[in-house]
Parts: C-alpha cells; sequence; structure tokens
C-alpha cells in the first residue's frame, strides 16, 4: 500500500533579479516547474540544518580521492574501515589513471560520528580530496533481534 504525501501550497515574494536566476536555473537543470526546484533547494538547505545536530541519525556517502601509491595509504584506509565497522556499511573503489583511486564508503550513523570518522579519511597523507554527503533516510537493518531471516532460494 503507497501512501501519497499530501502537498501544500505556500506563497514566496522574490526580486526579480532572483526569480529571473531561479527560471534560468529551472531550465538549465530540467527541472519540471519553479516549485520543484524550491523545494530541492530547500530540502538540500534543511539536510544541512539537520546535520549541525552531532545526535540526528542519518545515511550517506564518504567520497574519496586518493593516491594509491601513497606509503600505507590502503592499509591505514583498511584499519580505519574496521575500527568503525558499526557506522561503514560497505566500500567500494575504482582504479583510476596515474595510480588513483576513487572509493566510495556508505556509512550510517550519528552525524557528529560521521563527520569525524569522514575527518580521519580525507586527512591521511596520499588522499587528495573527499568529502561527507549525508542524506534524511536510513538504511534499514539487515537482520533485527526477533526477525527470523527468509531467503527465497528458488528460481523464477
Amino acid at each position: 500500500m503507497s501512501t501519497k504525501e499530501q502537498i501544500s501550497r505556500v506563497s514566496i515574494s522574490l526580486s526579480p533579479s532572483i526569480l529571473h536566476e531561479l527560471d534560468a536555473m529551472v531550465v538549465k537543470k530540467g527541472y519540471a516547474s519553479r516549485s520543484q526546484a524550491i523545494q530541492n533547494i530547500l530540502h538540500q538547505e534543511l539536510m544541512a540544518c539537520r546535520q549541525e545536530n552531532g545526535d540526528e541519525l542519518m545515511a550517506g556517502v564518504i567520497i574519496l580521492f586518493y593516491n594509491n601509491a601513497a606509503t600505507n595509504l590502503q592499509q591505514k584506509l583498511a584499519e580505519l574501515q574496521y575500527e568503525n565497522l558499526a557506522e561503514v556499511i560497505s566500500s567500494l573503489h575504482v582504479n583510476l589513471i596515474r595510480r588513483q583511486t576513487l572509493e566510495v564508503l556508505l556509512v550510517q550513523g550519528k552525524v557528529e560520528k560521521l563527520q569525524d570518522i569522514a575527518d580521519q579519511f580525507i586527512t591521511l597523507p596520499g588522499v587528495i580530496s573527499g568529502r561527507l554527503h549525508l542524506i534524511a533516510s536510513l538504511i534499514p537493518p539487515v537482520h533485527e533481534k526477533g526477525r527470523e531471516l527468509t531467503l527465497d532460494m528458488e528460481a523464477s
């Protein structure tokens, strides 16, 4: 059963220059409407506000771009992942040209802890750049106490 979220209408006043920029952005990015663009902008700002609360539980990714020839870097990255096993759900790395790697870590936990983990990764020698990006949703638990794991092993 799907529940349809109710939409509320609001009215905002904008200066002509901001309205012109908004309309240009709607066209450039391909939004269906001004409302869609404004909703996206508000969502991003609300997420930034939620991230200021260090106790908020969120999911997201840590994106790392690094030189994989840096001494012991891959070992340090692996150790940090193991040290934070409760928050680091999985990782994917892609080898790029010039011995560089793009790595994406899927994370979930309290914002303050996730920021601390991201800072530890990003500040390692050999990491060229990195970023934490959080979303306002959570990954469902794979196993819950009292809930049996059932797998459909039959081919369809």
